[in-house]
């Protein structure tokens, strides 16, 4: 059963934030052996962020990447360990980097780096939103049914609008990708957006402002 009394709401709403999550440069090395799955066109999906991520440049919308990090010594990985993933994202290490030639990333950017899979646990993240003044959080990155799904739920729990960019995300197998995106629209409808949409309405914002201006 659906909510018919669900509000019409814009695909941004107030003052958006792009949140580029994970894209770390371990996803484009070749590997035998992946600590963490990923689906078939994980790389490619992720590639296609740098389109978001130079319009919303453009147009003047924060852009603040996410880094997932563990200490070398695993000490805080917690209960990250107990399920499929083995040992990722280790501080120090090339592949843990932001992928920089992919995504753009500049080090005057903002940057949040984590420990657990959502970008607001543990983080000065949501410090970081209201000190930009953000409504609409617009997330591509990876896995899309783990720190993408739950740095939404946050948001969404947090009172912010939540969209994902369904095809700059990428998951662990193309069945949780997609469960994920679902789960993710069941919380706030219209979540689910394309990149061709997220372009559009972050012209339309800019002309917005513009024309307020």
């Amino acid at each position: 059963m659906s909510n018919s009394n669900v509000p019409a709401r814009q695909l941004i709403e107030g003052r958006p934030a792009l949140v580029v999550i994970d894209i770390q440069a371990g996803a484009f090395v070749e590997q035998e052996v992946r600590a963490i799955a990923h689906m078939p066109d994980y790389a490619a999906r992720l590639k296609k962020s740098r389109i978001a991520i130079d319009k919303a440049r453009e147009c003047g919308i924060p852009v603040i990447f996410v880094q997932e990090v563990h200490r070398p010594d695993y000490v805080d990985f917690g209960r990250e360990l107990d399920g499929s993933e083995d040992v990722h994202c280790i501080e120090g290490r090339p592949t843990t980097e932001i992928a920089a030639d992919i995504t753009g990333f500049r080090e005057d950017d903002y940057l949040i780096k984590k420990r657990r899979y959502s970008a607001f646990f543990g983080t000065d993240f949501e410090i970081l939103l209201r000190g930009l003044g953000v409504d609409t959080l617009l997330l591509c990155g990876g896995l899309t049914d783990v720190c993408v799904h739950y740095t939404f739920v946050d948001g969404h729990q947090s009172d912010y609008f939540c969209r994902v960019v369904e095809d700059c995300v990428a998951g662990s197998d193309t069945d949780a990708h997609e469960s994920a995106l679902k789960a993710m629209e069941y919380l706030q409808t219209g979540a689910r957006r394309s990149l061709a949409e997220v372009v559009q309405a972050i012209d339309d914002y800019k002309d917005a402002a513009s024309s307020a201006a």
